[in-house]
Formats: C-alpha cells, sequence, structure tokens
C-alpha cells in the first residue's frame, strides 16, 4: 500500500508540473505587455520600465519560467541584490529564512501566485483565499444532493428493473446528462426565482454572504444556496443514478450473490451486506472526478446566479485580462483536482485490495 501511495504521489507532482508549465506558456504567448496591463494604456514608458524591472517582465522567457516555478515551490531561492526580482524584497509575503549563501537566500514559504493586475496589487492567494471556500460550499452541497440521489435512483431503477419506474428514471437521467449547465441556471433562475418566487421565496441571484439593509455587517443567506446546487448537481445526479443501476445489476448478477440468495438472505440484505460495497467502486470514482470538476465547471453557474466565488472570480477576471487571478486560479484548482483523485484512488484502493496490491 506504500509504494501504490509514493507511485501516485509521484505521479501527481508531474501532472502539476505539467499544468503549471502549460499555464505559464499559453498566457506568455498571449499577445499584450503584462506591465501595461497593470498600469493601463495611459502611462509613461519610464513607469512601464520600472514595473517591468520589479516583476522580472524585463526578463527573457526562460528566466521568468524559472522565477515562475521559483514562486510557486515551496522552497524557494531569492536574491538579496535589490536590482533583482524578489517579492520578498517589499516585506508584504512572509517567509521562514533557512540560510544564505553568497547574496542567495533560501527560504521557506507558501507558494506566491503573484499579485493582481487591477485590484490595486492585491495578492492573487487572498483573492481565493476568500472566493473558493464559497465555490467549495456549492460544490459539495451540489455533489451531495447528486450522491444522495443518484444511488437511490439507482436502487430504485434495479428494484423496479424494465419497468416504468426504470424506464422513467433513465429517460430524465438521459435527459439531465444532455442539458448544459448554463441553460439549466438560466431556466431554473427564471422559473424558480422569477415566475414562481411568490410560491418559492426564491431569488434570481445572491450571493451566501448578503448585505443588510442597514449596512452594519454581513448575514448567511442559505436560501440562496439552493438553485446553484441543484443547478450544478443535475448532470452528475444524471451520470451517478445511470453508474448505480449498471454496477449494481453487474454485481447482482455474480456467483456470490445467488449463494446469498441461497442462503435464504431476503433481497435488501443482499444489496445491503454484499451488493451495494461492491457496486459503489465506479460510483466514487465517478463522485471524486465530477467533485473535482465542479470546482472549475462552477464558472457560468456562478456567473449567472450571481455567487461570488472562484468561477465568478475568473469570469470577472478573463473580462479584465487579470492574468495573475487566472493563472492562480487554475493552479489551485489543478491542485485540488488532484489531490481529490489521490484520495478517492485510496478509498478506492480500500473497497478494492486487489488494486493497491
Amino acid at each position: 500500500m506504500g509504494n501504490y501511495i509514493l507511485q501516485k504521489i509521484g505521479y501527481s507532482i508531474l501532472t502539476l508540473f505539467g499544468v503549471i508549465t502549460v499555464i505559464f506558456v499559453l498566457f506568455t504567448i498571449l499577445p499584450g505587455d503584462p506591465a501595461r496591463m497593470m498600469l493601463g494604456q495611459n502611462e509613461s514608458a519610464e513607469q512601464i520600465a520600472i514595473v517591468k524591472k520589479k516583476y522580472g517582465f524585463d526578463k527573457p522567457v526562460g528566466v521568468q519560467y524559472v522565477q515562475y516555478l521559483n514562486d510557486l515551490s515551496p522552497l524557494s531561492f531569492h536574491s538579496t541584490n535589490a536590482n533583482e526580482y524578489s517579492f520578498l524584497s517589499e516585506g508584504k509575503y512572509s517567509a521562514v529564512k533557512l540560510f544564505t549563501i553568497g547574496t542567495t537566500q533560501t527560504v521557506l514559504k507558501f507558494p506566491y501566485l503573484r499579485e493582481s493586475f487591477q485590484k490595486n496589487g492585491k495578492k492573487v492567494s487572498s483573492i481565493i483565499a476568500e472566493t473558493l471556500p464559497n465555490t467549495a460550499i456549492l460544490a459539495f452541497t451540489a455533489i451531495c444532493i447528486a450522491m444522495f440521489l443518484g444511488v437511490v435512483l439507482g436502487i430504485v431503477s434495479v428494484l423496479f428493473k424494465d419497468g416504468w419506474v426504470d424506464k422513467l428514471i433513465q429517460l430524465l437521467s438521459t435527459f439531465g446528462m444532455s442539458v448544459p449547465s448554463f441553460f439549466s441556471a438560466i431556466l431554473f433562475a427564471w422559473l424558480f426565482g422569477f415566475v414562481l418566487h411568490e410560491y418559492t421565496g426564491l431569488n434570481m441571484t445572491g450571493s451566501l454572504y448578503e448585505v443588510d439593509d442597514f449596512g452594519e455587517g454581513s448575514y448567511i443567506q442559505w436560501k440562496n444556496l439552493i438553485l446553484p446546487a441543484v443547478v450544478l448537481g443535475i448532470r452528475p445526479l444524471a451520470v451517478i443514478s445511470q453508474l448505480m443501476r449498471n454496477s449494481l445489476l453487474e454485481v447482482l448478477s455474480q456467483d456470490y450473490i445467488r449463494t446469498a440468495k441461497a442462503k435464504g438472505l431476503s433481497f435488501y440484505q443482499v444489496i445491503k451486506k454484499h451488493a451495494l460495497k461492491n457496486a459503489l467502486n465506479p460510483v466514487v470514482t465517478a463522485i471524486s472526478g465530477w467533485f473535482a470538476s465542479m470546482l472549475a465547471g462552477a464558472v457560468f453557474v456562478e456567473y449567472i446566479f450571481g455567487w461570488n466565488g472562484l468561477g465568478k472570480e475568473i469570469v470577472d477576471a478573463l473580462n479584465t485580462l487579470d492574468l495573475p487571478i487566472i493563472m492562480g486560479a487554475v493552479i489551485v484548482i489543478a491542485t485540488l483536482f488532484i489531490l481529490i483523485n489521490i484520495v478517492v484512488d485510496l478509498i478506492y484502493g480500500w473497497l478494492d485490495p486487489k488494486i493497491s496490491s
């Protein structure tokens, strides 16, 4: 099991390194001057030159790439020369100093995602820290809804196999998988937040935290979570219900299930004690993939419902060409995706010990 874990971690590090490299290359070859994006189109050439030197934009692409990796690495090296690029020189970022050799200082720190071009130099890590919890709450609620209803509907389909209930569930699942999230979001917002607002009490837009009418603070508005969570959970719900049905039918056809039935166990006991655990293997894999992708896929849902999460922040950054926020958000999402997959692989190995052997 130890070798299995180390192997997964090794592959994950290589994957994350590849993601960072691709992101840097893509945004480096984009047209436009990062220094001019930060200062605006009307700034003088002298000010632009100062910003380029401060952030290392005047260096060759290869040097900028090494500096970017150095910023992201927990163990990094920084020059004590004031003329060289180092975000530590301004004292805005805390780090543990380990040792200094000549003019090179070795420090231990959290990954530095640089600063926003548009938000007065606010650190990208702070922006992500403010918005990511809202997206995590939305994604977690959506996957819980999808997981519970998907497993239940899958079991119901098996109980009424080939009946009208089974066919109806399959029809709804197919429809749920085929409808894009942004269309579902618009439809649900209009129907339940506008047409039926008098009966549902739900709003077309709104985030988790709202400011009270007197401006004295914010409060949690849980009802704003309902519509975006349901919309975000529709597609994974459809996939999970189909997977659960097919997996459970396959498990129920195994020889050990027939043996359990021959011993006089009821159908409920067979499913609960023998079939359900083995049937959950592909479902767990699907849940992990969907939960990780929800962190990225919530972009349109958050924007349509006005949910102040990381997805909405990415759209705003794209509109203003705030590259550090886009790059930092993609790296954070990729890291979470990798970590979730590692955890799920461990769970999968626990459910099926043959995988990790």
